[in-house]
């Protein structure tokens, strides 16, 4: 982030700050202005978006700032429990001191242990200070300096292992919301749905077809599975099913999208959208699907977010923290572990070699498996999505 002499630096003047100051625990009393920062990836941030609307709740009346990057401000384009987003980058942190000290903030939180912004929000003068204590495991993140700097904000503690959205919670607790209601909120515009019919129309999708989507990549590619067994995986749904299967990627993800269509079945039929949607357009699709396959990336948590049943193949993530979990949706793992290898706060130092053992060795069976299992399910209760 900002390097470690400027921590130092920067961890200086925060203890000379608090000698006239003291720390940022003081009780927000109806707080009029709220702010929630979430670094983390499109996935994680859908996962906080339950903490958007639980301030809306118990305060309708307060200002509700979101600071992240540049491709989550899109993500959360048309969501109204948000005010106003700020996007974050490297060289922004006295800037962004300033106006949040100019904003009169009452109360922020963040969603992960970083040193970087909890000195950002003291040094801002925000009264009302949470952030995280990690629990029940290890996080890079906390660092010798956040932990020294800490102590001048309320802690809320993380416990690894646990439901990420759960947890990020109770970082609303120091100004009185106590809520288990970890429900994912997203919203796109009319314009982003009239192209997705558009789409429809163009490759003469019916109203009553069930429709499947795969994304054979992943953002972190210690979790990519083979492209060729996502190959097998839609040649399985469409001799099985006969019904649509859209496959989706970005510009990035162009080498994997390329070989799981290449090794298809030459009587597969599928519907490439390989860079064609923005992410507004990508939400808009993903609310129309049926069911969405993928390894554990942001668009299963957009699928989630629209109430799709979804099959997570979670390879090495501990599949107690984020992935959805309802009957609705299906996870995918090997047994033989002693452990998972990557974690919410943890997905930097781990066994690489242990992590790919635990994507690799996830069959093609154990995919489709779950997915007969789960169109089992749907059909039967008549889970009509579309």
């Amino acid at each position: 982030m900002i390097g470690k002499l400027n921590n130092i630096y920067i961890l200086i003047l925060c203890f000379i700050y608090a000698i006239f100051r003291g720390k940022a625990t003081r009780k927000a009393v109806n707080p009029r202005k709220i702010l929630i920062l979430q670094m983390a990836k499109l996935g994680d941030m859908v996962c906080t978006t339950p903490m958007f609307r639980a301030v809306k709740e118990k305060y309708p009346k307060a200002k509700l700032y979101v600071v992240g990057n540049s491709i989550n401000k899109e993500i959360l384009l048309g969501n109204n429990d948000v005010d106003e987003y700020i996007v974050w980058n490297k060289n922004n942190f006295w800037e962004l001191v300033k106006r949040l000290r100019g904003g009169k903030i009452d109360f922020a939180c963040q969603t992960g242990p970083i040193f970087d912004f909890l000195a950002m929000f003291y040094l801002a003068g925000i009264p009302s200070i949470a952030t995280p204590k990690i629990e029940n495991g290890y996080c890079p993140w906390e660092t010798k300096a956040y932990k020294l700097l800490r102590r001048f904000a309320t802690l809320i503690p993380h416990r690894m292992g646990s439901y990420a959205p759960r947890e990020y919670l109770r970082l609303l607790e120091p100004i009185d919301i106590y809520t288990d209601n970890t429900t994912k909120y997203l919203a796109f515009s009319k314009e982003a749905g009239k192209r997705v019919e558009d789409i429809f129309i163009e490759n003469g999708v019916g109203k009553e077809e069930f429709l499947f989507c795969i994304s054979p990549a992943a953002g972190n590619k210690i979790k990519q599975w083979p492209a060729g067994r996502f190959a097998k995986v839609a040649d399985h749904i469409y001799g099985k099913y006969e019904t649509k299967i859209f496959i989706i990627g970005a510009k990035n993800d162009r080498t994997e999208v390329l070989e799981m269509v290449y090794n298809l079945n030459k009587e597969t039929k599928v519907i490439n959208l390989l860079d064609k949607l923005s992410l507004e357009e990508l939400k808009a699709l993903m609310s129309r699907m049926n069911m969405f396959v993928s390894v554990d990336t942001g668009p299963i948590y957009i699928a989630e977010a629209f109430g799709i049943p979804t099959v997570d193949i979670t390879g090495p993530i501990d599949e107690n923290e984020q992935p959805p979990i309802s009957k609705l949706n299906r996870i995918v793992n090997i047994k033989n572990r002693k452990k998972p290898e990557l974690y919410v706060m943890n997905a930097r130092v781990y066994d690489e070699a242990e992590a790919r053992r635990q994507t690799e060795e996830i069959t093609m069976e154990m995919v489709t498996d779950e997915i007969d299992d789960l169109y089992g399910h749907i059909k039967k209760n008549d889970k009509k999505i579309n």
